[in-house]
């Protein structure tokens, strides 16, 4: 019997799902094998929502998510239809899982095998290999307790949290306190509490403003594996699309959508190119606020500009997608260049809003691991610098810092890029408010922060449009791929609560 709650009433109902995404193409695929008559559009001229490709003279780029975590919650999702994520594509376990480049000259590599990982631990300070331990059995605990019974199981109100179960389940589990606090109980030295952190990237946020909650992020990691899917996150996409698609749901690209009107019953979704789509109801996997503020009359919106403006936004991203003859021996398929203190560059994102003058970045290789993303003789490499949203975004300010990026990898990783390029695009601030809507050009949606978790995120239910729904990293269970897939679920299932 399928685990999530019986969706038989949707059975009939007539669906438009606004943005390709990942939460667009989960809660299409769920409300499909509902029953309903689901027809999804989507902006752009490709599926994936920020898991775009960029294709360039034999170079294919990943342009938005590239680590694939979680891979219970792909199984899960998949079982749900009677598949599994095999009948798509294949996985190759990455090892290392990522390196390390601290800009004092040392470097580490985080492995599958755990031990190693002790020892490197306790080389860095005496008794920490131990403590890992004890860390990891604490984040395994959050894991499992956490993803039941508050991620897939939604608690949209304050009511839902006054309840025994609740009580019980939570107990022990880190609701309060900071990622830095919690960090700081176990480890004293301040790489190996960056390693325990790099994680907060993925959720939008800072050490000192994201809840503690998020250790069980570790056990993602550490425990649980990182992978890469054949063809990249792009192969997901186009798994999920193919499994939509089986299942019914009629796909719109290059359908930029102009206007929401209606409610429930009789809802009308007009396209920029004049198209009208008819239906029931309507779910939005396109930006929040882009949704209420602009696709919405001011009446019927559950939020004003002040709200939003009010939000802590994940960041945005300063972005270069690099071909590039030869090999980079030094890199891993997943590697991040770190300062020895990085406040400075998290106070940049979200206290003091700048370009960082001393950025902490990630760079990917997909090719290490997959040659046909690139062509023989050469590398595919993305470099993602992480910025405050709403920041300046100039050809000048880019030009200025792509050398700065280039100038910094070779410094710090031994790798020097900049006579060996051939194909180089660059993304940005500009890039994520025309190509997605984002809100100020955010990278990722709403940060995690402790009150933009569970309840205080905006719900997938519109309180002011009977039948209007939400999907995405705007609502719960929040960023990220896995947890965009979820969101198809929890919005599935308010859908079908609210026709019973």
């Amino acid at each position: 019997m399928n685990s999530v709650s019986a969706l038989d009433s949707l059975a009939g109902e007539s669906v438009v799902v606004v943005g390709g995404g990942f939460g667009g193409l989960s809660t299409a695929c769920y409300l499909a094998d509902a029953g309903a008559d689901v027809t999804l559009l989507e902006k752009n001229e490709q599926l994936g929502g920020r898991a775009s490709t960029l294709e360039r003279d034999g170079f294919r780029f990943d342009m938005g998510p590239s680590w694939y975590l979680m891979p219970d919650v792909f199984e899960r999702f998949f079982a749900y239809f009677g598949k599994q994520p095999e009948d798509y594509y294949g996985l190759t376990r990455l090892d290392p899982h990522y390196r390390i480049f601290f800009k004092d000259g040392d470097r580490v590599d985080m492995l599958p095998d755990v031990a190693a990982n002790k020892a490197t631990f306790e080389s860095y300070e005496p008794g920490a290999g131990d403590r890992l331990d004890d860390y990891l059995r604490k984040a395994e605990r959050n894991y499992r307790i956490g993803m039941e019974h508050f991620v897939y199981t939604d608690r949209p109100d304050l009511t839902d949290y006054i309840d025994l179960d609740v009580f019980r389940y939570s107990w022990g589990l880190s609701l309060v306190g900071s990622m830095q606090d919690h960090v700081e109980n176990y480890f004293d030295h301040p790489k190996l509490q960056q390693i325990m952190q790099y994680t907060l990237v993925f959720l939008g946020g800072a050490p000192n403003n994201t809840p503690a909650l998020y250790n069980l992020m570790s056990h993602v990691d550490f425990n649980m594996g990182v992978y890469y899917p054949d063809g990249g996150l792009a192969g997901v996409v186009d798994a999920i699309v193919d499994l939509a698609e089986e299942l019914g749901v009629e796909f719109h690209t290059d359908s930029p959508v102009a206007e929401i009107a209606g409610r429930r019953g009789g809802f009308a979704v007009r396209t920029e190119d004049g198209r009208e789509f008819l239906c029931d109801q309507v779910v939005s996997d396109a930006d929040y606020a882009h949704t209420e503020q602009e696709l919405l009359p001011e009446k019927k919106r559950q939020y004003d500009a002040d709200y939003w403006d009010s939000r802590t936004y994940a960041p945005s991203a300063f972005l270069l997608y690099l071909g590039v003859e030869g090999d980079v021996d030094e890199l891993a398929h997943h590697t991040l260049v770190l300062p020895t203190d990085w406040d400075d560059h998290f106070e940049t994102i979200f206290e003091d809003p700048a370009w960082p003058d001393d950025p902490a970045y990630y760079l990917c290789v997909p090719s290490k691991t997959d040659d046909s993303v690139a062509p023989e003789g050469h590398s595919n490499l993305f470099a993602l610098v992480p910025i405050a949203a709403g920041l300046e975004d100039t050809p000048e300010l880019r030009e200025s810092y792509r050398d700065l990026v280039l100038d910094d990898i070779a410094d710090n990783t031994g790798v020097d890029l900049r006579d060996r390029i051939v194909v180089e695009e660059s993304f940005c601030v500009n890039d994520f408010k025309e190509r997605y809507n984002s809100t100020q050009g955010t990278a990722l949606g709403l940060a995690h922060t402790l009150f933009q978790t569970a309840l205080l995120r905006p719900p997938h239910g519109s309180d002011a449009v009977d039948g209007l729904y939400f999907t995405g990293s705007f609502t719960t269970p929040g960023i990220g791929v896995p947890m965009c897939l979820i969101s198809g679920q929890l919005t599935a299932e308010e859908m079908a609560d609210d026709a019973r």
